[in-house]
């Protein structure tokens, strides 16, 4: 039975506007009802980008489109769209309306595909899935109604992979963690199809996801659909990461599984690595007497309250390189049930000599009850949403915001993943003890 949930992370399946607006000179046009896509915008969005937030092409169906029906609106919206918005992709979404009312959205779409204009259709109404499912919707359309034009003649090009990992804007740090995950992979010698934000070349890697050697996954489920679609379409094979690599250890765990699966050669990927570990083990080094005379300035324990990817990777992080014992991980991705085995077991295997207890739960309130319920005295770091704030202030405990809504935070290009990010992550959580140390 359904129920009402408080503090929701994710939004309704229209959510997958995002992963549009995330590509780059790529523009969503949305077929809903008026208020849907700013609503959308305002949870997970923070800019607008090339054709984001307020500037999205919207029908804002109404009586009239719900009585008579909504299509003769939507060909008027592509219309003025294609004459005023210089993009390189329109991708139309439906939302709640249009989808109950049984508009064709793939009739009229075809339309402007058969005149070789760059469209694709997506039925994302609210109320099928959410944003992390509708994202493998959306992703899955443009390869299927876009890429899979430029299959002909394919030939798979030796070291270039297309790497599915955060979902934009669901994942606050999606564009610093997709370029960090990029250069690391460069950096063992792989040619990379990010595929989104400031570090893609935009379509003309979304036309060259044929050609790819293999598929790279960073996720704990999100997006296993897409790269099952790609290895059947194509057969090309994919490599499956099931979590955030963050800091030194994970990350050259990923690069090292990542260069064995390609068959690159393996003393260049060590050879980086041993480079970029040599950084990451100095700057800890440098800060070494810092970290030792605060120790009893540290929270003793964390709880996670994030997607699975994130919740997996930082608290291994927190775990084995800042030595910060877990409390409860909760996960509020609403994780399917064929996938919450595997990130049970992830957690059960944090570390060679301690597991931690995961909950998986989507109730933002239902969480912070049961975290005041603890009564723990000792000081915590909570990682997650601008909503644990009250939380936070309540038992005195550091919050640091991983995960949407942001609300108290501007974030531009930063990330935790990889190296970089992990040296990042260590610095924002001392900038929040810091900021509270009494």
């Amino acid at each position: 039975m359904s129920k009402l949930i408080e503090q929701p992370r994710f939004s309704c399946a229209l959510g997958a506007q995002q992963t549009v607006v995330a590509i780059p000179r790529a523009v969503p046009i949305v077929h809903a009802g008026p208020g849907c896509s700013g609503k959308v915008a305002s949870l997970i969005g923070q800019g607008e980008g090339y054709g984001g937030g307020s500037t999205i092409p919207c029908t804002n169906a109404g009586e009239s489109e719900i009585v008579f029906g909504g299509e003769g609106r939507l060909r008027s919206v592509i219309d003025g769209a294609l004459q005023v918005i210089d993009a390189d992709l329109f991708v139309v979404l439906t939302g709640c309306t249009s989808d109950i009312i049984g508009d064709d959205v793939g009739s009229v779409s075809s339309v402007y595909q058969e005149q070789d204009i760059p469209i694709v259709y997506v039925e994302t109404g609210g109320f099928k899935s959410n944003n992390y499912v509708s994202h493998e919707t959306v992703v899955k359309a443009i390869i299927r109604q876009y890429s899979d034009k430029f299959r002909e003649g394919r030939q798979t090009v030796p070291g270039l992979v297309n790497v599915f990992a955060s979902i934009p804007y669901q994942d606050p740090y999606w564009n610093g963690n997709l370029g960090e995950i990029k250069r690391i992979l460069e950096g063992i010698g792989l040619k990379v199809n990010i595929l989104f934000g400031q570090d893609s070349e935009g379509l003309s890697e979304w036309r060259n996801i044929p050609n790819a050697q293999f598929n790279i996954l960073v996720s704990s489920w999100a997006g296993l659909e897409v790269v099952e679609d790609l290895q059947q379409r194509y057969g090309t094979p994919y490599f499956h990461f099931p979590y955030l690599p963050v800091g030194g250890d994970a990350t050259s765990r990923f690069l090292r599984e990542a260069g064995e699966f390609g068959g690159l050669d393996r003393e260049q990927v060590e050879r980086f690595i041993r480079k970029e570990e040599k950084k990451f083990y100095a700057h800890i080094e440098r800060t070494a007497d810092f970290m030792l005379e605060f120790r009893y300035g540290l929270p003793q324990r964390f709880y996670t309250i994030l997607d699975a990817s994130n919740a997996v990777g930082i608290a291994k992080f927190l775990l084995n390189e800042l030595g910060i014992i877990p409390g409860t991980q909760y996960v509020v991705d609403d994780a399917p049930e064929q996938f919450r085995e595997a990130i049970t077991g992830e957690f059960a295997r944090i570390s060679p000599l301690r597991s931690a207890r995961v909950r998986f739960e989507t109730d933002g309130g239902a969480i912070q009850e049961e975290i005041r319920a603890e009564g723990n005295t000792s000081r915590a770091l909570i990682l997650g949403s601008g909503w644990e704030r009250d939380l936070a202030a309540q038992l005195g405990a550091d919050l640091l915001t991983v995960s949407v809504p942001v609300m108290y935070r501007l974030v531009l290009n930063c990330g935790y993943a990889g190296y970089n990010g992990g040296l990042r992550l260590i610095e924002d959580i001392y900038d929040r003890v810091l900021h509270t140390y009494r």
